[in-house]
C-alpha cells in the first residue's frame, strides 16, 4: 500500500490580519493535486508550512511518509523539488552556475537531466538571471527541481507568466512526473482550466478556510450549469442552486446534478465555473 505524498490535519497560522484555519488535507501518491484560490487565500502560506519553513500554530504535516517537523525530514527534503511565486537566487548568477551551486546542494543531482531541461525549456546557460523575465526565471526553478531525484513537487503558481505553448509542455511533464511509481504533485494556480486538465484532485482555498479538497471528476460529474427563466429557477430545489447569475434575459446557476427534476436539462460545468459560483456562494 503506497503512502499518502501529503498528508494535512488542522492545520492552523495566525497572522494578525489572517489565518489559515483547521485545514485537512491528502494528497496521494501518484496523483496531482490543483490547489486554487484568490490572491491571499493562503495558497503560499500551505506550501511553505508543509515545507516546515514557517511555524505553524497547530495541526500535523506529513510528507512522504515523514512528519515534516521530525529531524528525518530534514533528509526527506532531497525528495521534494519546490518551486515558489517568488525565487530566491542571487541575480548575479547563470543558470550554469545556479548548476555547480545545486551539485553541492543535492546528494542525487543529475547534471545531464539539468543540462536537459534548459535546452528543452530554451533557457541559454550564460546569461546571468538578473536578465531573466519572470517566465524565463520560473523555467529555470522547474528545470532544478526536475534535476535532483525528487518524488515530489510543489509548486507555487509555476506556470505563471508562460506563454501557452510552454504551459503545455510543462503540464504534460507534471502530469508524466506524477504518473511514475510513488511520485505526486501539488500544483497551485489562477489558470483553473490547467488545473481542469491535469489534476486529479482539487482543492479550494478560499480566505484561509478549505471550502473543498474533491476528486476532479467527483466536483464535474456533481454541478452542471442550468440555464432558464427566473420562474424556472424558483421550482428548483432550494438545496440545488449554489449561485445564480441573472441577465436579462435569463437565469444562470450552479445546479447540484442529484437534486434536480429529471426533465430539467443541466449543462456540463467547468471547473472554472465551479470555483467561481461557490466563492461568489461563500462571499454571501
Amino acid at each position: 500500500m503506497e503512502t499518502n505524498a501529503i498528508e494535512i490535519k488542522g492545520l492552523t497560522k495566525h497572522y494578525k490580519d489572517f489565518s489559515l484555519e483547521n485545514m485537512d488535507l491528502t494528497l496521494p501518491a501518484g496523483c496531482v493535486l490543483g490547489l486554487v484560490g484568490e490572491n491571499g487565500a493562503g495558497k503560499s502560506t500551505t506550501i511553505r508550512l508543509i515545507m516546515d519553513a514557517l511555524e505553524r500554530d497547530g495541526g500535523t504535516v506529513s510528507v512522504l511518509g515523514v512528519d515534516n517537523q521530525s529531524k528525518a525530514f530534514q533528509d526527506l527534503k532531497e525528495d521534494i523539488g519546490v518551486v515558489l511565486d517568488e525565487t530566491f537566487v542571487p541575480e548575479i548568477l547563470s543558470a550554469k552556475q545556479l548548476g555547480k551551486i545545486m551539485a553541492g546542494t543535492f546528494r542525487n543531482w543529475d547534471q545531464a537531466a539539468y543540462d536537459g531541461w534548459l535546452n528543452r525549456l530554451g533557457l541559454p546557460q550564460d546569461k546571468k538571471l538578473k536578465d531573466y523575465s519572470r517566465g524565463m526565471t520560473m523555467k529555470l526553478g522547474i528545470a532544478a527541481a526536475l534535476s535532483h531525484g525528487a518524488r515530489l513537487l510543489l509548486l507555487d503558481e509555476a506556470t505563471g507568466g508562460l506563454d501557452p505553448m510552454v504551459r503545455e509542455e510543462l503540464l504534460e511533464v507534471f502530469a508524466d512526473f506524477a504518473a511514475q511509481d510513488g511520485h505526486a504533485v501539488l500544483l497551485s494556480s489562477h489558470i483553473v482550466s490547467d488545473l481542469e486538465r491535469i489534476c486529479d484532485y482539487i482543492a479550494f482555498l478560499h480566505k484561509g478556510k478549505l471550502m473543498m479538497c474533491e476528486e476532479k471528476d467527483v466536483l464535474l460529474d456533481r454541478y452542471g450549469i442550468l440555464k432558464c427563466t427566473r420562474e424556472q429557477l424558483r421550482n428548483i430545489p432550494e438545496e440545488a442552486v449554489h449561485g445564480k447569475r441573472v441577465g436579462a434575459y435569463g437565469v444562470e446557476a450552479l445546479v447540484e446534478r442529484e437534486y434536480m427534476p429529471r426533465d430539467v436539462v443541466v449543462d456540463r460545468a467547468a471547473l472554472e465555473d465551479i470555483i467561481l459560483y461557490l466563492s461568489k456562494e461563500e462571499r454571501q
